[in-house]
């Protein structure tokens, strides 16, 4: 039997309509979100999710040894957890969240990527593009029934993370682009970080783009032309190394997988974030717009 083969890094909600169902394709629900939101993305699954879809937790699919939130699970754990959602190497994967803003959904993409496996996508738009075209939800988590499926094999890929140490020295040398996602108030250090005890600001030398700037009024992951303007307002520039940073890893990847889309499939993750580096005092940090200080 010929394995499934997807259109790119992300889908339409039309293509996925149209295989839904197909063997060799797994849907993912990879909903997150920030502590302070009030909402339960395993509970909103359940009571409503794209048919056949399979709960993938962020959180739980993560390093339970680390102090900071979410960090990359070790290769034997996240081996586990693709097990326990029916993942096999030979599976096409499609992962889509419920935020409306491709949030949390890139950080699953991104995270099966660096384990090696490629075969696996983003539905642009998410869960809201889907009941938008009228397409049906189903309820509860009849998956949970599913055999264990044959092992999971991962081959990490090591230049798509980066470590404090590497962010301080790109932040120096100007080796590195580094793009801050949080909301601008935060990278400037005017409104309070939703985590408590850490510092305001960003790290020097980066970039503000706001992961709600990637998507359209719908939704809609933006592209092409509107993209370049984007990138040319922040002084982005895709001819160097790129490197994604966030409040804690998350919605970082929504950059990764956007300039994936344009064929820069090598950006690279700081896992730790702002997480990590507003919590160390030993690093330095600027307030103020980019470039300000």
């Amino acid at each position: 039997m010929s394995q499934l083969r997807l259109p790119g890094h992300s889908v339409a909600v039309d293509w996925l309509a149209e295989h839904l169902g197909r063997p060799g394709l797994v849907v993912l629900d990879g909903s997150w979100y920030l502590p302070t939101s009030g909402r339960n993305p395993a509970r909103e699954f359940l009571e409503g999710h794209i048919p056949g879809a399979r709960f993938f937790d962020i959180d739980d699919c993560s390093d339970p040894d680390s102090t900071l939130p979410h960090t990359l699970p070790s290769p034997e754990r996240f081996s586990a957890c693709a097990q326990g959602v029916g993942v096999t190497n030979s599976s096409a994967v499609v992962v889509y969240d419920a935020s409306g803003l491709n949030l949390s959904a890139p950080r699953v993409w991104w995270t099966f990527r660096y384990f090696g496996h490629d075969r696996v996508a983003v539905l642009d738009g998410g869960l809201a593009a889907w009941r938008r075209a009228g397409h049906p939800l189903e309820t509860g988590a009849s998956y949970l029934t599913l055999e264990v499926p044959e092992p999971f094999h991962t081959q990490p890929r090591p230049e798509l993370l980066y470590t404090a140490t590497q962010v301080l020295d790109a932040s120096r040398r100007g080796s590195a682009q580094i793009v801050d996602m949080r909301p601008r108030g935060r990278f400037e250090g005017t409104a309070p970080e939703p985590r408590p005890g850490l510092r305001g600001g960003h790290v020097p030398g980066s970039r503000s783009l706001p992961y709600a700037d990637l998507v359209d009024q719908d939704g809609m992951a933006i592209a092409g032309g509107e993209l370049d303007r984007r990138l040319q307002e922040e002084g982005i520039r895709r001819d160097q190394p790129l490197v994604g940073t966030c409040g804690s890893g998350t919605s970082a990847c929504a950059f990764a997988w956007i300039m994936a889309r344009e064929g820069r499939d090598d950006v690279a993750i700081y896992d730790g974030s702002w997480s990590e580096w507003g919590a160390r005092n030993d690093l330095p940090v600027d307030e103020g717009p980019p470039g300000s200080s």
